[in-house]
């Protein structure tokens, strides 16, 4: 297993690392069998979330007594102060540890950074937490190059995760002027939700770039752990034949698959475009129907609400058929 210092942290992290979500699929007996298997192989950086429903509880109990050989990232859509001190305590009692490595401010909107970094806001409970050990280090994740940009004008971002695969190469400079300035990488949604069916080229196209950092597939099975710690163990260059596998998916996916951009907002309905694709890759492709059900009825403003204006299709740097899109997700989801 290849390491790495993540960024200025000073976290010495498996080049491969877990991805949390799929463990909803499975339970706490199951995480534990694979938490063994991850550390015969190496792999010792572990992500959940706060709003990976049972996934941070699962950790907990499957890393009771190894929990000093993991480090832990997990992250919270928390923006004040009050709800983020919350967040963390939930974190600790669910991991059942005294400290979490990294603690991330997750997926927030340049708007929402503004309420963060405000007096009152996140940051000042992540600040407190730090300083009284309970969490080690701050990190911050994103889907929009400009967020991803603005955090990197911030000294206490520490880490920032970001989509990085085949088909989502939009943060390649921001990737390596984060490299630059010690900001470490976390590389996410490395099979683009699912959408890329060829997991081992996949990773293999990542690894290949020195700025990729930690690369967290989502895994719930001893035979994806195997796979994926093949490829990203393969040093070997990609063929010419590999690399026309790779134009062929970016074609494939390019005019079909919406990269979060967010250009298309924002909605005259208020309809949130991107996270309801997000949410349809989670029921098509995670085989997580009943989260990303619960996730979708709980949005205030569903697929059913586009009225068919054409406004973000207007926005598309991507030429989606959004409406078209959008129909489809009302069908699937049922409004």
């Amino acid at each position: 297993m290849e390491y790495i210092t993540l960024g200025k942290t000073g976290l010495k992290v498996s080049r491969m690392g877990f991805g949390g979500i799929p463990i909803q699929k499975i339970d706490a007996a199951g995480t534990r069998v694979l938490m063994e298997k991850l550390l015969e192989a190496g792999v010792n950086y572990v992500d959940s979330a706060r709003g990976y429903t049972v996934s941070e509880a699962f950790l907990g109990e499957a890393l009771e007594g190894m929990r000093d050989q993991f480090i832990i990232a997990t992250k919270t859509m928390a923006r004040t102060k009050e709800a983020m001190e919350k967040d963390i305590a939930t974190s600790l009692a669910n991991f059942r540890t005294d400290y979490i490595d990294l603690y991330q401010v997750h997926n927030p909107s340049l708007a929402d950074l503004e309420t963060v970094i405000a007096p009152g806001g996140a940051l000042e409970a992540l600040l407190e937490a730090k300083a009284q050990g309970k969490i080690r280090h701050i990190g911050l994740t994103a889907h929009m190059a400009t967020v991803f940009e603005r955090a990197l004008d911030f000294d206490w971002v520490e880490t920032v995760m970001f989509p990085y695969n085949i088909v989502e190469t939009q943060g390649e400079a921001l990737m390596k002027r984060a490299a630059q300035q010690g900001v470490g990488f976390v590389c996410m949604k490395p099979l683009a939700g699912g959408a890329i069916e060829d997991a081992s080229l996949a990773l293999r196209f990542i690894a290949a770039n020195p700025d990729s950092g930690v690369i967290i597939p989502g895994m719930y099975s001893e035979a994806e752990i195997a796979q994926n710690l093949a490829a990203i163990e393969d040093r070997s260059p990609l063929t010419e034949q590999e690399l026309e596998k790779i134009r062929a998916i970016r074609e494939e996916l390019g005019t079909q698959f919406c990269r979060r951009c967010n250009y298309c907002q924002p909605c005259p309905q208020g309809v949130g475009i991107a996270g309801i694709f997000v949410l349809e890759g989670y029921l098509r492709r995670y085989g997580l129907q009943d989260w990303a059900k619960l996730r979708y009825n709980a949005t205030p403003k569903k697929a059913g609400d586009c009225v068919g204006c054409g406004a973000c299709e207007a926005r598309c740097p991507y030429q989606l058929p959004i409406r078209q899109m959008l129909a489809r997700c009302r069908e699937e989801f049922g409004c």
